[in-house]
């Protein structure tokens, strides 16, 4: 009897040893708490959040595309009216030609700004930043997610506008620099859009980004060279508008349609705008960055 049940007990025992390998299988193959899973770029949870944002204005794109297209297309109609008059030139071409590229890089950039501004903003207000700063997405990841969608939203309205002004009885747009079209544009859009992001972290409310709105987007874009050559303008006024980099962004994005702007008739006299405006953005990024890296007014 003793001799047959030896055997029954070694398989009693091999039994009982076998969920003790599995949790120590498990423990092998699962971090400890608090250890990231993911190492390295996050690539599938940054294109969710960057479709989320696209998705999110697409679903009311009248209001978000559409909308400001008309808007910034009424500017046109309207200057071109009261100054476009007795075959008005301005760089050697009609005013309605001249100002048309300022008032597309103009749409571009309040809107890439409008996009940017809200994301965090709504959910501070709404209570569902949540959903944004609990997912597996580093602080780096999260700004390009939104920065990018913004950019995506101002090439759209940008194109809009292009195609409507385009068609436009007295406008010609010819790209006559095509390489300082894209990169003042993408310049353009990138700042206004890190912009927005900083400014959608301080604003505690939507009255607050509404300010930044009219206090600083509007002014810096209207009084950018937007309708105007800056030579008119008095010696003060000139350099006024030489510090504002939002002159730089228009009359680089001007040159890539004339072939000619305030800075200047040859593409060696605006390089040096657009890798000012290069090293610009990244010195912005960077700070916009440690920002929301630090969780300012986002986290406390």
């Amino acid at each position: 009897m003793a001799d047959q049940a030896q055997p029954v007990m070694a398989a009693d025992s091999g039994s009982s040893s076998g969920p003790a390998q599995t949790n120590e299988k498990t423990r092998r193959e699962f971090p400890p708490k608090g250890q990231p899973l993911i190492h390295g770029f996050n690539r599938i949870g940054l294109w969710s959040l960057y479709m989320k944002e696209v998705r999110r204005f697409l679903k009311v794109h009248t209001q978000t595309i559409w909308a400001p297209a008309v808007t910034t297309l009424l500017f046109l109609v309207i200057f071109t009216v009261a100054m476009g008059r007795g075959d008005r030139m301005v760089l050697g071409v009609p005013f309605a030609t001249f100002v048309a590229p300022g008032l597309i890089m103009m749409g571009m950039m309040q809107n890439a700004f409008a996009n940017s501004s809200f994301s965090l903003l709504a959910g501070k207000i709404q209570g569902t930043i949540i959903d944004l700063l609990m997912p597996p997405l580093s602080n780096a990841e999260l700004m390009i997610g939104i920065v990018a969608a913004a950019i995506t939203r101002a090439f759209m309205v940008g194109g809009a506008l292009a195609l409507a002004m385009a068609l436009w009885p007295g406008v010609q747009l010819q790209a006559a620099h095509p390489w300082a079209i894209l990169w003042f544009a993408l310049m353009g859009a990138t700042f206004l859009s890190l912009l927005g992001l900083v400014a959608s972290l301080w604003a505690e409310k939507f009255d607050h980004n509404a300010a930044v709105t009219n206090f600083v987007v509007a002014p810096l874009s209207l009084l950018s060279g937007t309708f105007y050559v800056i030579s008119n303008l008095s010696p003060l006024f000139q350099t006024i508008s030489r510090a504002n980099p939002f002159f730089y962004i228009i009359s680089g994005f001007r040159f890539g349609f004339l072939g000619q702007s305030d800075i200047g008739n040859t593409n060696q006299a605006v390089i040096g705008a657009a890798l000012g405006l290069g090293v610009l953005n990244l010195m912005f990024g960077w700070g916009a960055y440690l920002l929301l890296k630090s969780g300012w007014k986002l986290k406390s």
